[in-house]
Order: structure tokens, then C-alpha cells, then sequence
């Protein structure tokens, strides 16, 4: 599918022109709006072609091949593949809900694939019962003493050495993790009734701001600790903000949340109407986690595709660059999704996702 993505940019200084689509007024987009279903459908078809086996480059679209982008569903991502597989639903690990809880949120407070397989290799299997801080502060400290990075650059922890005190940022994260298992808030969040009732729930925690609270409550319900829908509750972060001001010259009096799932809503509707063949993950829409990913994906991809339509922020960069992973991986989703059956019917799968 050769999309043509990539509008002619315009001289920095002008402004962009306001696009009236009848069945989303009285809100007005920009080019931007378009080009959210266009980036949808290529990252996608993009995924889907990977997966078969086929050969690079996977995309005619420039600024696609160039730079990375995260997957269209979030939970396609090499991180959130790998927290499903190997940390959640791992067979020769604990199933309680106290232990799952636990190491997903240890994962998630470092959020980097290479610190759990560190922390694994150095203490064994991983779990709550043999937990000690001493012995995990110890490797940590280690290895970020031999110049290694512990945590992902994907987004911002706090230190929390006002809430905690200690001076190493890895040392107060697992001081918040040790909180969250004396309050029992596995047991709490499995009787929760919502996601936004969880959401809460994690909120209230220091060092913990929205942004951070709905990304691990998406996490945890990977799992079977909690059932939420994905279409219940949406926060935007910064990026996806960034992206929906890009996309909306004029909100037409919706909220960010409204307008995330305004996109959600309308997904098949404008596929259609923009001629895109967008592949679903095996049946399953995009969600309102995917939807507010998906507006901070084209805010970066608007940097260099329309540069002069600007952001909250005023970034004007695409930091990371494109880097095919060599090893592929096996997709798994969580059960519930009733997906995994489907991926190995269909075809003999092998994704490298990035």
C-alpha cells in the first residue's frame, strides 16, 4: 500500500488552513487530521508486513522508513509484547494476583526489557516472597556503576527523593513499589469495578501524575488481575495533547478525552472515507489507549511531514531513528483477547516488533 503521506510542506510562517468535515463539526482539523489515518494504516500495514516474513524495507513512505514510530496498538510493541509474555503470563512464575501485580509494576517503574533480564539473571525468578531491597539496590547501583542505563527513555520517572528520600532514583522507585504492596493494592485493584476507579487508585501514590497512572492500570490489565475495557477511560499525555492540537485547529467544544474517542468512534467510518485499508489486529478496533498513542506518534510524524503546523511544545525534531531488530518475536496477547488462536491459524507469525 503506497500512501502518500507525506504532504509539501509549507513556508514555516503560515498559518494552517482550517478543514470543515460535515459529520465532525462543529470541530475543524488541519492537514494533520487526515494524516492521523494515513500514519494508522501504513504503521499497521507496516506491522502486518513484518510479521510475514517480508523483506526491508517495509514502507515507501519516507519519513516511516527514516524515523520510529511505535506500533498503531500499543500493546504490539516489543516492550509491552515482551511485559505480556514473559512477565505476566509466565508459566514458572507465581499467579497470584500479589505476585503479578508486583512484577508488573517492577517492570513498569524501569520499563526496559534489559534491567528485568538483569535482575533475573542476578537474583533468580522473580518475585515478591523472596523480594529483598538490599539485594535488588545492589545490582541496580552495580550496574549503573559499570555506565549501563536501567531505566527506558521512553518517558520520565521521577526521582521521588521528596517522597522517599534516598538518593539513587532506582532506590525510591522500589521503596513505592514496597508501599503499594504493604497498602495491598493488588487485592484492592482486583475488586475495582473500573479502569478509571483504578486509575485513581495508582494516582494517589507520589511520584505517580496521570500520565503515569493510566499507562500502569493499561499494564495491569493486561492481565487477569482486572477485566476493564479499553474503551472505559482515556488520559491524554503530553504527546498525544501535542498531537491533538496539531490535528484540531478548533475542538468545537469537546475535551481531549471526547476527542480520543471521537477518533475511536469514527475509525471505520474514516478509513473508509479516505480509501485506506487499515488491517485490525485480528478483529480487534483500535482502542482508546491506541487512538491516544497513535496522537503521539503523529505529532512527532507531523514534525517533519507538516512542519509548519506547531505543537504545544514547539518541538520540531524526530530524536529516535529507525533500527530493524534482528531478533524477531512470537506475538502473544493476553488470552482474554481471545486473539492467539487467530494469529497461529492464520499464518506462521514471526514479528519483529519495534
Amino acid at each position: 500500500m503506497d500512501l502518500p503521506l507525506v504532504t509539501r510542506p509549507l513556508a514555516p510562517s503560515a498559518a494552517p488552513s482550517p478543514i470543515v468535515l460535515h459529520h465532525i463539526a462543529p470541530a475543524k482539523v488541519s492537514e494533520v487530521y487526515e494524516s492521523y489515518w494515513r500514519f494508522a494504516a501504513e504503521r499497521q500495514a507496516v506491522f502486518f508486513r513484518r510479521a510475514r516474513g517480508e523483506k526491508h524495507p517495509w514502507t515507501n513512505n519516507p519519513v516511516l522508513a527514516i524515523y520510529k514510530f511505535t506500533n498503531a496498538y500499543r500493546a504490539s510493541d516489543r516492550v509491552s509484547q515482551y511485559l505480556i509474555r514473559h512477565v505476566i503470563y509466565r508459566e514458572d512464575l507465581p499467579r497470584s494476583p500479589r505476585e503479578i501485580f508486583f512484577r508488573i509494576l517492577l517492570f513498569k517503574l524501569f520499563n526496559k526489557i534489559e534491567t528485568w533480564e538483569l535482575l533475573e539473571r542476578v537474583r533468580g525468578p522473580i518475585t515478591f516472597e523472596d523480594y529483598r531491597f538490599a539485594d535488588y539496590d545492589a545490582v541496580l547501583a552495580r550496574a549503573m556503576q559499570s555506565g549501563r542505563r536501567i531505566y527506558s527513555a521512553a518517558y520520565i520517572m521521577p526521582p521521588g527523593s521528596r517522597a522517599f528520600g534516598r538518593p539513587a532514583k532506582h532506590q525510591n522507585h522500589l521503596l513505592l513499589l514496597e508501599r503499594m504492596m504493604e497498602d495491598r493494592l493488588a487485592e484492592r485493584l482486583a475488586q475495582t469495578q473500573s479502569m478509571q476507579e483504578g486509575f485513581e487508585k495508582l494516582r494517589a501514590y507520589p511520584t505517580i501524575g496521570d500520565f503515569l497512572a493510566y499507562q500502569f492500570i493499561t499494564d495491569i490489565n493486561y492481565s487477569e488481575l482486572t477485566d476493564f475495557s479499553e474503551m472505559d477511560f482515556v488520559v491524554p499525555g503530553p504527546g498525544a495533547r501535542d498531537g491533538l492540537r496539531k490535528c484540531f485547529l478548533d475542538p468545537g467544544g469537546l475535551n481531549e478525552p471526547e476527542l480520543i474517542r471521537l477518533m475511536a468512534d469514527l475509525q471505520e467510518r474514516e478509513f473508509e472515507r479516505l480509501g485506506l485499508d487499515f488491517q485490525s489486529l485480528w478483529g480487534r478496533r483500535l482502542q482508546l489507549i491506541d487512538c491516544q498513542n497513535l496522537f503521539c506518534e503523529v505529532d512527532k510524524y507531523a514534525r517533519v511531514a507538516h512542519p509548519h503546523i506547531a505543537g504545544k511544545t514547539g518541538r520540531v525534531r524526530i530524536k529516535q531513528k529507525f533500527e530493524a531488530t534482528p531478533k524477531p518475536i512470537d506475538l502473544f496477547y493476553p488470552p482474554k483477547w481471545k486473539l492467539n488462536d487467530k494469529i497461529h491459524s492464520a499464518v506462521s507469525l514471526r514479528a519483529a516488533a519495534v
